[in-house]
């Protein structure tokens, strides 16, 4: 099966998984999880219901009980399973997929991440390898509604930002549910009608072309802020008044004027994170930890170190208060009472990022090959021959810094691409050291 992923279940679904993987994902899980209690909500895709039907028939098979919470955001599953102490949970979901995707997100104990190292690969074992014998004791689906709880818990967290004038993309998905609830009423929103066929536009906040049509209110109607969220409501991207995309892992260093009141706090960043940020956080006395990509292996090490939060440069942000995991809405919140502040000094969103930003950063670029690790290797030896690094991390691909420049190169899990990072003093350095990496990485395609 194709779906099984590095941290999630996911895929083109009845291609890479069909509803007899998912009967046999749930008839499973609570052996893998040792529990007979298993919280369950879904998004609005149009293959949720069927996934749900077939998920929780394979629990209540094996003898164990279904909490349904219903439609639901992924954070809003993920503080349930901590807050009501479920072992178990699963989010149907495909994120910020197209349409035909669909997945399953899973967690167990305190909402840590279930991904392919840390119980995946046994439930994958588990489902190609083991028979079904259904229990003479079936289990119970029971009627879990903590919405208006969550949404309570979420409030504790807004503060008037009427100041502000926000346009809000909820790209057809998950944050619609419960956003305006949240928020004041009178923010512009877009595309905030639930629709698992996502009309407008796919529920990717990283893709530019996804961005269209919120620049373009932003700079039609002068907002301070353009906000656009992903499928599923764990991520959140932001544009400013200009109409210009901040790279998320900025946002770290927006969040520490939030948080940092006083110093000795640990941030976590991913490794592909600038140093902007990382100079930023320590100027406001924080101290920065750095470690993989994604969920899997964020949300446990911010838990490690204790740390008070964290973010990705693909919009995730955790918070040790969130039981140390990611909610777009709750970073929303933050983030934009940070903003209103800033404004009240006399500061927009871009003079704020501006003076966050002090290197010219390339983007994440994706080249496809085959040989990723053989690439990876040769550009590592050919910048490390000719100077040595005062940083080298080698964690998760390479990130390896230089005295004004830095690279990360990392092996796509899924897919047969490279994934690179280049960050520099200059612009005109920037160019060539990019120019290097490309020649040597196309002698890989």
């Amino acid at each position: 099966m194709k779906a099984f992923k590095a941290y999630d279940i996911r895929g083109i679904y009845n291609k890479d998984f069909d509803k007899n993987d998912v009967y046999r994902i749930g008839y499973f899980l609570s052996e893998l999880l040792n529990t007979k209690k298993i919280l369950i909500g879904r998004d609005v895709r149009i293959s949720s219901d069927e996934i749900f039907e077939s998920l929780t028939k394979g629990i209540s098979d094996s003898g164990s009980d279904v909490y349904n919470i219903g439609i639901s955001t992924t954070p809003m599953v993920y503080w349930s399973t901590a807050k009501y102490n479920f072992a178990a949970s699963v989010m149907i979901t495909a994120s910020h997929n197209p349409k035909e995707y669909n997945g399953l997100k899973i967690s167990k104990a305190n909402a840590l991440p279930v991904g392919y190292d840390t119980g995946l690969s046994d439930l994958e074992k588990m489902i190609s390898e083991r028979e079904i014998k259904v229990s003479d004791k079936k289990g119970k689906i029971i009627d879990f509604d903590i919405k208006n709880e969550y949404i309570n818990f979420l409030k504790n967290y807004y503060s008037d930002i009427s100041n502000l004038n926000i346009c809000v993309d909820c790209s057809n998905g998950m944050a619609g549910l419960i956003i305006d609830e949240i928020l004041y009423k009178n923010i512009n929103y877009l595309n905030k009608a639930l629709d698992g066929t996502f009309p407008n536009h796919e529920a990717n906040p990283l893709n530019q072309e996804n961005l269209i049509e919120l620049k373009k209110e932003v700079k039609k109607n002068n907002y301070d802020i353009g906000v656009i969220f992903d499928g599923d409501a764990d991520r959140v991207a932001f544009v400013d008044e200009k109409g210009e995309f901040i790279s998320p892992d900025l946002m770290i260093a927006v969040l520490s004027k939030y948080f940092l009141k006083k110093g000795g706090e640990k941030v976590l960043q991913d490794i592909r994170t600038s140093k902007s940020v990382t100079e930023y956080i320590k100027a406001n006395k924080g101290e920065m930890y750095m470690w993989r990509v994604g969920r899997a292996y964020a949300a446990l090490k911010l838990r490690e170190i204790d740390g008070l939060f964290g973010g990705e440069l693909a919009g995730h942000y955790y918070f040790r208060d969130f039981y140390y995991s990611d909610s777009g809405i709750l970073a929303c919140l933050l983030i934009l009472k940070t903003f209103s502040d800033f404004k009240k000094q006399g500061k927009s969103v871009s003079q704020i990022i501006n003076e966050i930003v002090k290197y010219a950063n390339s983007g994440e670029i994706n080249f496809r090959t085959e040989n990723k690790l053989n690439a990876m290797n040769a550009v590592k030896k050919h910048f490390t021959d000719i100077e040595k690094p005062t940083a080298f991390y080698d964690f998760d691909g390479y990130r390896i810094e230089f005295n004004d420049w830095w690279f990360n190169i990392r092996p796509s899990n899924t897919e047969p691409y490279l994934r690179l990072i280049v960050e520099a003093k200059t612009q005109k350095l920037l160019d060539e050291k990019l120019s290097e990496i490309k020649k040597i990485i196309n002698n890989f395609e």
